[in-house]
């Protein structure tokens, strides 16, 4: 038993049942521990809690910064970045759906440590925008708010997305720039 397997599976309980509503007896049935032997791997459900969302947005940083690290005009990256965050959410729904709505289940400390991650990953979203901004291939009066809007969008997706459902997840992305950078007005 590792701690991946831990984390892995805790990511699994919390999503079905909410971080308030999971235990750590729930947690080590998932992995065929006793609950004594898996404080032998983490010290509370806060710091599951915490490696989890921290796992989640490594990844997503690493990914989503890939694609804002290449040199390609910013409505392309932006269109790629979209693409691969929600093939990232759709991939690893348990884990995206604790990264998504049991991070305000954090205590103070953990959340003081949470924030700067988070914040890197937002940030990548906002220079590239503000990239597309300086060379006016974007028009954008608040790039804060834009990122937000487009981050609400996506991340409301894992709450209706099926893996077999009538669209594949690049579909819904490419549908998701277009919205994003030509709107719904019939030109």
């Amino acid at each position: 038993m590792t701690r991946d397997d831990i984390l892995d599976a805790a990511a699994q309980v919390f999503r079905q049942k909410g971080f308030h509503g999971s235990s750590m007896s729930d947690i080590a049935a998932a992995v065929n521990l006793q609950k004594a032997s898996l404080y032998h791997h983490v010290s509370s459900k806060q710091e599951i809690l915490l490696a989890l969302l921290d796992r989640a947005l490594g990844l997503l940083t690493e990914r989503i910064g890939a694609v804002a690290n290449q040199d390609a005009p910013a409505d392309q990256k932006l269109r790629q970045m979209i693409k691969v965050y929600l093939q990232s959410l759709a991939e690893n729904p348990d884990l995206s759906s604790v990264l998504l709505f049991e991070h305000r289940s954090l205590d103070k400390k953990s959340h003081t440590r949470h924030i700067p991650n988070r914040d890197r990953f937002e940030r990548l979203w906002r220079d590239v925008v503000n990239q597309g901004v300086s060379a006016k291939i974007f028009a954008c009066p608040d790039v804060g708010l834009a990122v937000r809007g487009l981050m609400g969008i996506m991340n409301w997706t894992l709450t209706w997305y099926r893996l077999d459902g009538p669209m594949p997840i690049e579909k819904i992305a490419d549908q998701y720039a277009d919205l994003f950078f030509y709107g719904l007005l019939k030109k």
